[in-house]
């Protein structure tokens, strides 16, 4: 299998496969990252299709020494999660969640009893993390549910590590708050 820096490559080149290759690398974190953050099945899709468009057409600025791919696609996800938030903010006070949260789990067999409890308890962590604000929330989801490193999430968020640590710290014990209060 090619390296990233390889396929990124290629495709500064024109190489419509890398591309493919990278989108299938990424796709599937990006679009988790956009569902956290929106709640919405289109949404999701929406804003990942439009993050990969964002990432093609900066393709050429990516530096190797900066950031791994992944941390760098994982900042545009972010700062384009941003300012989806800012643009849509009246309209999330107006309406509520209405869909319920795809099953992305790949241990989807078992007892249905047993896929309806993991889907609710899926639901009341994303009903959660809603209910965080922004900044704790992206902290919380990039480390507990994208698996980053701290020194990621600081790159990714552009701020110093301490401070990452501190809002995870933070985001988890409100999530334990809201999700206990949630629980009554």
């Amino acid at each position: 299998m090619d390296s990233e820096l390889e396929l990124v490559n290629r495709c500064l080149k024109g190489d419509d496969t890398a591309w493919e290759a990278l989108l299938q690398a990424h796709t599937h974190k990006v679009y988790n990252l956009c569902y956290r953050f929106t709640g919405r099945t289109e949404d999701a899709e929406d804003l990942t299709q439009e993050v990969f468009i964002k990432v093609f057409r900066t393709l050429k600025t990516y530096d190797v020494a900066q950031a791994k791919f992944s941390t760098w696609v994982s900042r545009i996800a972010r700062n384009h999660l941003v300012d989806h938030y800012r643009r849509t903010r009246s309209d999330r006070m107006t309406s509520k969640l209405d869909e319920q949260m795809p099953i992305v789990d790949p241990s989807m067999g078992g007892h249905p009893a047993g896929r309806v409890e993991a889907r609710e308890q899926r639901e009341l962590l994303h009903d959660g993390l809603t209910k965080l604000s922004p900044d704790l929330r992206e902290a919380v989801i990039l480390r507990d549910l994208q698996d980053m490193d701290y020194a990621e999430i600081a790159q990714v968020l552009d701020i110093p590590e301490g401070t990452v640590k501190s809002r995870i710290n933070r985001g988890r014990l409100e999530l334990a708050r809201v999700l206990k209060r949630m629980d009554k």
